[in-house]
């Protein structure tokens, strides 16, 4: 079992009490630190100890920024965005051409946190360490530059640790390229976290998992007699082939219908919405909390 210890700064975390405990007398002996105890708040993030693992919200920090807002009393939205929503300048960048609709999302995405403001992601121990990452892109999404959005969600032992939402740097020429870039992308993300798991000793055994919905993409992981169809995107290729053929990891179909990344890339309706966010983990508290016993 892991530990999270809070000093000042600083998390300490580790499988081994008298160690951390070691380590932070050591701290002591050279800088001025005060051992906080277990960890229970660290910039905006509540952390909760459950039966069976963690439980992290942002429940203070959704508040606040609902009271600055004047919407502490608004009426709950269902999703974060309209499902027909589609703008020509994105959300996040509203600042710069602000729109009465891109004003009126920003009002449902503070409406939707009205109603999930006490949701958050549940960790639990898992019984198997796979890693396993899904990924999304929506090709062209911008209306004014064509750019598409790409999104990707990581799991380790079915618990979410890595995920992100991004417009495209360039103009992919085709859905399969768009598609590709976002799997180069988390495959680099993925790289990363084997090697931070690596040096933690805690790698796991089997090979990590892609998982698409786009088959032309997944033909270009899996075929090499594809490389000539595919020179546009020749870096990106021959980063995937190389991590495919070495064995360190593995492409596999998906159908559309569970490719949980499509929450990151469009707004979905609310049935599949709910879906997907169950498989993020993301969900109301445990309705039995463990207390903070030290």
């Amino acid at each position: 079992m892991y530990l999270l210890v809070y000093v000042d700064d600083l998390i300490l975390t580790g499988n081994h009490s008298p160690t951390i405990k070691s380590f932070i007398t050591t701290l002591d002996k050279e800088f001025a630190i005060k051992d906080l105890g277990r960890l229970n708040y660290f910039l905006g993030l509540e952390v909760t100890y459950t039966t069976n693992g963690l439980f992290l919200n942002q429940s203070k920090y959704t508040m606040d920024i609902l009271t600055r807002a004047k919407m502490l009393d608004a009426k709950p939205a269902p999703t974060p965005l309209s499902s027909n929503v589609s703008f020509v300048t994105a959300v996040s960048q509203f600042l710069h051409a602000p729109t009465v609709d891109h004003f009126k999302e920003i009002k449902r995405i503070l409406r939707y946190l009205k109603g999930t403001i006490a949701f958050g992601l549940h960790y639990s121990r898992p019984t198997t360490t796979s890693l396993l990452g899904f990924f999304d892109a929506d090709w062209a999404r911008c209306l004014e530059t064509r750019h598409s959005t790409y999104g990707y969600s990581i799991f380790l032992g079915g618990n979410l640790i890595s995920w992100s939402a991004k417009k495209q740097p360039t103009v992919a020429r085709s859905s399969c390229e768009s598609e590709y870039c976002a799997m180069a992308n988390t495959a680099a993300e993925i790289v990363s976290i084997t090697h931070l798991l690596q040096e933690l000793h805690a790698l796991p055994p089997d090979r990590p998992t892609m998982l698409c919905d786009n088959q032309s993409a997944l033909f270009l992981t899996q075929n090499p007699v594809s490389h000539k169809r595919a020179k546009h995107i020749d870096l990106d290729y021959h980063f995937l082939r190389e991590l495919v053929n070495a064995g360190k990891l593995v492409t596999k179909f998906v159908p559309t219908k569970l490719q949980v990344a499509d929450i990151f890339t469009k707004s979905l309706p609310l049935s599949q919405f709910n879906i997907f966010r169950q498989m993020l983990c993301i969900s109301p508290p445990p309705f039995s909390l463990r207390g903070d016993v030290r």
